[in-house]
């Protein structure tokens, strides 16, 4: 009787071994799919951040273009290259801080590229127009692995959250992860004016 008790326990712990290893491995997995992803994402915005430079270059080009719209740029994009985030700190208060940059860049391409009109010699030139076209295939890029990697955060934090997983995942200092948000005021389209007087 004694002998058939040790070997319900060791068959226990066997049991419970075999679960925990298989748990902790598909945590890793999950973990090292989201830190995948996140690498993704920043070479897309960096991407972003080359070509940028080079279409400051291409526009300074024209002597007479506003020196305070490239500056703006230029900061913005010294500010966001500036602002480094590791898979391990992907918590909301350091996304924000990420995406806040990120957006600040955004509006100054933005203002950059609406305030091109003026200039039919620039908005003809070859160089700007191809610089201008990579660009608006980097931000698709972006959009679709900044969606990839939320997937993979969405995956990563159900498997943290779920009983019995929550218990190895607490146990070896898995926690949640934060998601990519939409800025705030992402639902109102831009005020764009080509009233240049």
């Amino acid at each position: 009787m004694k002998k058939l008790g040790t070997l319900g326990i060791v068959g226990f712990l066997l049991l419970f071994g075999m679960y925990g290893c298989n748990s902790y491995n598909g945590l890793v997995e999950k973990d090292n799919n989201v830190e995948t992803l996140w690498s993704k994402v920043q070479t897309q915005y960096q991407r972003r951040a080359d070509l940028i430079g080079n279409l400051v270059k291409t526009v300074q080009g024209a002597a007479d273009f506003e020196r305070g719209t490239l500056t703006d740029v230029i900061e913005a994009r010294s500010k966001a290259t500036a602002v480094q985030l590791s898979a391990d700190d992907l918590t909301p208060e350091n996304m924000a801080k990420f995406q806040a940059a990120q957006d600040q860049l955004s509006g100054s391409l933005s203002r950059l590229l609406v305030s091109v009109e003026r200039y039919p010699d620039l908005k003809a030139n070859q160089n700007f127009l191809e610089l201008q076209a990579q660009i608006e295939g980097t931000e698709n890029r972006i959009s679709v692995a900044r969606n990839d990697f939320n997937a993979g955060v969405g995956d990563y934090n159900l498997s943290v959250r779920t009983f019995p997983n929550n218990l190895m995942a607490g146990f070896f200092g898995f926690s949640k992860k934060a998601f990519f948000e939409a800025s705030e005021g992402a639902q109102d389209a831009p005020d764009v004016d080509f009233d240049f007087k």
